[in-house]
């Protein structure tokens, strides 16, 4: 269904019959045509031709008869290309039949590991955890819909030193009154105080380092209280999945103390393959490509000269199961952009050891941060990390009292639920609209917002258009034949068939921006059809061709939200 492919497909064997090898058409949108091919130009010195005479013979070549009712060479030697109205009509048609909006399935499935948001036991989830769940579901939703099999992977932060001291923490407590108060989700407040007394009592330094030992030989007493701190968390963490309304659940909780036992062996394999060497008394790896300022190799740190495990230990633990245990041949990791050079050295180290070989691969979903109006860290006005559940709750109270200005005629259950589902989307399409690799400003009154690019102007176009079939009563007849009359009509043609290049192209690059960029022009060349084109005072034959473009305008919207993770209120 895309288009532009297809001109493409059509116009490369002239090219390449022209130019005696293989040749990009290059084939682009064009305000002077539909589209248009610059190729010509640039094979021009090489064959020593004028371009203008190159795009003629292209275009002899070239077998476009069903496809454009105008092909010219205009300038210098552009190739300009004006698509038939029959030809884009049945291609809109194609899409109003297909189930899937004609966006096939992966020819070959690939088993997908996503490993998202990641928040630490015994801490709640703050701002800066949004963007890797919001990012991660996005992927693992459009991924999923493709044919992929996805396994989502919340590697929990449940392991290590400090949770001696918060073990102990739980025991001067009492479990009871801990428990008490972790269920409530006060986890922030737990973690500060324990952490205030391992600082600041000698005697607690000693018994929580005596309870890390203990935790780490497999004392069951230890353990016990260690699953309570990891149970209470992560009903915390479920919580506000559910409030963010992503696909995280419990099983998808894999914590580091799953790899446990497996981090000897793995360093026994670096070992054996030759791949350790000691650096002040650590056992390291050093990919090769990676060095310091002073020029010296970086080592990837394994085992620590204490005896414990680094995050590197974990982490290559953790390749070798997905690839090796449950056959990924893609790894997604969704983590900030300051540990590309962590993980790229990471994903190094596992090739050399063979863990990491064709056709599987990894890749690091870097982004940035999110800025307060001020330019810089989000923070709260105590200087801390604003709570993710914070901050979600104000978007949802902030649109309900929006949903109760604008429409007045909802009742107070539903003005909560329009609230809700367009404050929650408001915060995900501020994120998933931004270039992930850049930082954004976290604006309300923007993100809010029923005119440009945002969530709330995609769910209203939605919602209008819902409202024309609940007004008039009917519903579309996808087989209903379409006629491209208005410019206006046809400006919605293009952009309704080029859902599917726009997705095969986020599917591998997971620039989500550029999907939501589709889908607020796809609105707003519905917005600028909808204001000229009368659909249910037009003659019936182009009535039953406008409700089919308005329905089809529809399920796209719907379509692509859904797999930003956004829904789609019927009402607004």
């Amino acid at each position: 269904m895309d288009l532009e492919k297809l001109l493409t497909d059509r116009l490369a064997p002239a090219f390449a019959k022209v130019a005696d090898e293989p040749a990009d058409p290059v084939v682009r949108r064009s305000q002077r045509a539909d589209f248009q091919s610059d190729a010509a130009l640039a094979l021009a010195r090489r064959l020593g031709r004028s371009p203008r005479a190159i795009a003629a013979e292209v275009l002899r070549h070239a077998e476009l008869a069903d496809l454009c009712s105008v092909v010219e060479v205009s300038g210098p030697g552009f190739l300009n290309l004006t698509v038939a109205d029959e030809a884009l009509a049945g291609l809109v048609s194609a899409l109003a039949t297909s189930p899937r909006l004609g966006v096939p399935v992966a020819a070959s499935p690939e088993t997908v590991v996503i490993d998202y948001s990641a928040p630490n036991v015994a801490k709640e989830m703050h701002v800066g955890h949004l963007r890797s769940t919001v990012i991660g579901d996005a992927a693992a939703r459009l991924l999923e819909w493709l044919g992929h099999r996805v396994l989502r992977a919340n590697h929990l932060g449940d392991w290590g030193t400090p949770f001696g001291m918060l073990i102990e923490h739980l025991v001067d407590l009492g479990e009871v009154e801990a428990a008490q108060g972790l269920s409530m989700g006060d986890l922030d407040s737990f973690y500060k105080a324990a952490r205030a007394k391992f600082d600041a009592v000698e005697a607690f330094r000693e018994r929580s380092r005596r309870r890390v030992v203990a935790l780490q030989r497999g004392d069951e007493a230890t353990l016990r209280l260690w699953r309570l701190l990891v149970q209470q968390s992560a009903r915390h963490f479920l919580t506000v999945y559910d409030l963010l309304d992503v696909t995280l659940t419990e099983r998808d909780f894999h914590g580091e103390s799953s790899y446990n036992d497996v981090l000897g062996p793995v360093v026994e394999d670096l070992d054996r393959l030759g791949l350790l060497r000691e650096s002040e008394g650590a056992a390291c790896v050093f990919p090769p490509g990676f060095v310091g300022r002073d020029g010296a190799p970086l080592p990837l740190i394994v085992r620590k000269s204490d005896g414990g495990y680094g995050y590197p230990a974990t982490d290559l633990a953790a390749i070798r199961h997905r690839t090796g245990t449950l056959g990924a041949t893609r790894l997604l990791y969704m983590v900030g952009l300051p540990q590309r050079q962590h993980f790229e050295m990471v994903y190094a180290a596992a090739a050399q050891a063979g863990w990491l070989a064709p056709p599987a691969r990894a890749e690091h979903v870097g982004f940035g941060s999110i800025l307060g109006s001020d330019g810089r860290m989000l923070r709260s006005r105590a200087g801390e990390s604003v709570k993710l559940v914070g901050l979600l709750e104000e978007a949802i109270a902030r649109a309900t009292a929006l949903a109760r200005e604008r429409n007045p005629e909802l009742d107070e259950a539903e003005a909560i639920e329009v609230g809700r589902e367009v404050g929650i989307g408001a915060v995900k399409y501020a994120d998933l609209s931004s270039d992930r690799h850049r930082d954004y400003v976290l604006d309300w009154e923007r993100m809010l917002s029923l005119d440009g690019n945002t969530a709330p102007y995609l769910q209203y176009a939605y919602s209008r258009i819902r409202s024309i079939f609940r007004r008039a009563g009917v519903a579309a007849q996808p087989e209903a034949e379409i006629l491209l009359v208005e410019p206006a009509e046809r400006a919605l043609a293009f952009e309704l068939i080029g859902f599917g290049g726009v997705v095969g192209e986020v599917a591998v690059n997971l620039e989500f921006h550029h999907l939501a960029g589709y889908l607020y022009r796809l609105a707003a060349a519905f917005s600028a059809f909808y204001e000229r084109c009368p659909v249910l005072r037009a003659d019936p034959a182009v009535r039953e061709s406008r409700l089919v473009l308005c329905d089809l305008t529809a399920r796209v919207l719907r379509q692509g939200l859904y797999l930003l993770g956004i829904r789609t209120p019927e009402r607004m």
